[in-house]
């Protein structure tokens, strides 16, 4: 046993003091919808909703009284910020947490719950980042990196311990990446031990960190971010997973924004799971890769998300999936016009949510009545079978979403 996998092992001992074992779930939805064998990691059902909470303690649990009674500060989109907290407290450590001002309100209260004093500061995990370091010199506090920290990543590592006792076949494991914290310490962990499974990074679009990091050779600060996926909106990867990464991860792909939405609509219609949008990433991967036949393991990272944002994304989502369809036909604006298309959805089976029956949207009037309709479909098919339809009538459908 290597120094690597003595300290892997060493860190989940101290992990298993704090979080819990999450389940390894078979998912027969997405195994038949990729021909695949495909399990769920869990860690939305880990102790404060996340993984996070390993490193968090792992490092908190390795310092030294005195750097712990200096107090501990934090920067965090939310997920290391409730980590940090209840390490701390069961640590009996002060701990001050700076989030940027638009973190989940969830989040934010979460934090606090758990005794942390939480700070809002900027419009990312960067500008709370450098806000934190300002105060840890002003302060004398003990930081704790949410990624770049080797503790950090060992208690990380600790996800890819339990998953390999829990499976004992596997092909491919799919890992959210943010930072890098999380990917580096799984990668080490699975390549240390078992070299034959291929390790696959997932990034948003609007967030590639490491991806470009990677193919530069060099760490690579993104001018901006831009994605729904806020846990993972980091402009600079660490320079520790950076290395660890270049070393153990096969490959790192890409999502877009409505690809998370997807999968956050079907991983809670059909696993009945409640994930955040950082925490779908390797289930939004899954339709990216060729994975016929093989042993997938998706980590789902964290579950920390409010009722408003699931609201807006399962509307997404159903607009994705061809579920909810809107379209806008003109009307002439005689009677019989607008039963004669309820009739039309009526007996395709579409099901009308919404009916905006306009006459000043349209340049004649006093001879023409536009109208926009919402309805619920069964998918892009349907959709197809509705349009066709219409048209066939004579009606030129413009669709709005």
């Amino acid at each position: 046993m290597n120094d690597r996998v003595k300290a892997l092992f060493e860190a989940r001992k101290r992990v298993q003091q704090i979080a819990i074992e999450t389940p390894l779930i078979y998912s027969y939805f997405f195994s038949e919808e990729y021909q695949a064998n495909v399990y769920l990691k869990a860690e939305n059902l880990q102790r404060t909703g996340a993984f996070k909470i390993r490193g968090a303690y792992n490092k908190i649990s390795c310092l030294s009284e005195e750097e712990r009674q200096r107090g501990l500060i934090a920067s965090s989109a939310g997920n290391h910020a409730q980590g940090v907290a209840l390490a701390a407290k069961e640590c009996n450590a002060k701990a001050i947490i700076v989030m940027p001002s638009n973190t989940p309100l969830i989040k934010v209260e979460a934090t606090k719950h758990y005794g942390a004093t939480v700070i809002l500061h900027g419009e990312c995990y960067d500008d709370a980042y450098q806000k934190a370091l300002e105060l840890k010199e002003a302060n004398g506090y003990t930081f704790i990196h949410p990624f770049d920290d080797i503790d950090i990543i060992y208690g990380q590592g600790s996800v890819a311990l339990e998953i390999l006792d829990q499976l004992d076949d596997i092909d491919i494991i799919i890992i959210p990446i943010g930072g890098g914290g999380l990917i580096s310490g799984m990668g080490m962990a699975i390549k240390e031990i078992k070299p034959s499974i291929r390790i696959i990074g997932v990034e948003p679009e609007g967030a590639q960190t490491l991806k470009k990091s990677i193919s530069k050779g060099r760490i690579v600060e993104l001018e901006k971010v831009n994605t729904i996926a806020e846990g993972v909106a980091v402009k600079k990867a660490g320079e520790i997973p950076f290395e660890l990464v270049k070393e153990y991860v096969d490959e790192i792909i890409t999502v877009e924004d409505v690809d998370i939405m997807e999968a956050f609509l079907l991983i809670s219609e059909k696993e009945k799971i409640i994930a955040e949008n950082a925490g779908v990433l390797s289930v939004a991967a899954l339709k990216k890769l060729d994975i016929k036949g093989k042993n997938i393991v998706s980590v789902i990272s964290g579950g920390n998300i409010d009722v408003v944002t699931i609201s807006e994304l399962i509307s997404r989502g159903l607009v994705v999936r061809g579920r909810v369809f809107c379209f806008a036909v003109e009307l002439s604006d005689t009677p019989g016009q607008l039963q004669l298309i309820a009739t039309i959805l009526a007996e395709l089976g579409a099901n009308i949510i919404k009916l905006d029956h306009n006459q000043f949207k349209t340049i004649d009037r006093f001879k023409q009545v536009h109208l926009e309709v919402t309805c619920e479909t069964n998918g892009w098919k349907h959709v197809s079978l509705i349009k066709n339809e219409l048209k066939k009538h004579g009606y030129e459908v413009q669709v709005v979403y």
